[in-house]
């Protein structure tokens, strides 16, 4: 990884119900906040929210919303391929896909080059219980992960509840990742967001730029903002407050791991992928792959009862 300046943006979704028009309006809305960030710090990265072309909640069946999207790569991010092209930095676009037949959806992110070529998609693995289908949502839950080379470093995805669950991101540390972008649309208090943001982290040694969303999305739900970038180390560098904007810091890799807390004299002698007890993994890997739910009394709430967004 070499030295760069990242860039978290957070905007609010047009309001409005969901339409070809209203998503052209966002894409357009995800052009000229970059545009605008990438001039007023010199990014070298940009991450943009979770659902960034539609909002979070869209306010319809899975048919239709994968009528209103594309693939990827695909028409619906062309424009922000463009500009990661005409800009040349590296871009980190949340939206909705459309899956191989009519109703199946995936909430995804685009990692974009500096060519405009779309290097990675991440499929969201663990969608959140009101947006999974079969919890009366409307997304189909991925089955990979995505860590892209980049003249930057080693880049990562995961989207929003995804930083909830710490094997993700330690499989995409494992397989090289420096940094990860985390996309999301995120509700349920930022101690949460922050400390889960802040934990992927410090597990696993990396960077992590959290761009969250702002304003309301068209089913009227609205979200904190609060976008974030933490160090390897589980210093937040930058922090966003709950309007439209953006947050920028400069990453440097000699400094990543320079001492044990910052601005301490102390030195970081430890290592959380290195010194991980790989027998122990080894003697309890069916446990790890066990079905398993918290013991704890808890409601379960299907999106078609209760609405609980992210």
């Amino acid at each position: 990884m070499k030295a760069f300046t990242a860039a978290a943006i957070q905007i609010a979704p047009v309001p409005g119900p969901l339409t070809r028009e209203s998503i052209a309006a966002n894409v357009a809305k995800c052009v000229d906040f970059t545009r605008e960030c990438v001039a007023a710090t010199d990014a070298e990265l940009v991450v943009l929210p979770e659902s960034a072309t539609t909002g979070f909640t869209p306010d319809c069946s899975p048919e239709e919303l994968w009528d209103l999207v594309s693939e990827l790569p695909g028409g619906i991010v062309q424009p922000v391929q463009d500009l990661a092209k005409e800009l040349g930095v590296v871009i980190c676009v949340g939206t909705y896909e459309r899956g191989p037949k009519r109703g199946i959806v995936y909430n995804s992110s685009a990692l974009i080059d500096r060519t405009g070529e779309v290097l990675g998609v991440y499929r969201k693995t663990h969608p959140f219980c009101s947006e999974i289908i079969t919890g009366g949502g409307w997304v189909t839950p991925g089955d990979t992960v995505a860590v892209c080379d980049t003249d930057l470093g080693r880049i990562g995805m995961i989207i929003c509840f995804d930083g909830d669950y710490p094997e993700l991101s330690r499989i995409q540390a494992v397989q090289g990742a420096e940094l990860i972008c985390r996309p999301s649309a995120l509700l349920r208090s930022a101690d949460i967001w922050e400390l889960t943001s802040r934990a992927r982290a410090y597990d696993n040694h990396v960077y992590v730029i959290g761009a969250n969303a702002v304003g309301a999305d068209p089913a009227g739900v609205l979200y904190f903002g609060n976008s974030h970038i933490v160090t390897p180390i589980a210093h937040i560098v930058a922090k966003a407050a709950t309007h439209e904007g953006w947050v920028s810091a400069r990453l440097d890799p000699d400094e990543a791991m320079a001492s044990l807390t910052p601005g301490s004299n102390i030195g970081q002698a430890f290592d959380h992928l290195r010194d991980r007890n790989l027998d122990l993994i080894k003697k309890h890997l069916d446990d790890l792959q066990a079905p398993a739910k918290v013991g704890f009394p808890h409601k379960h709430h299907a999106f078609a009862d209760t609405a609980v967004e992210e």
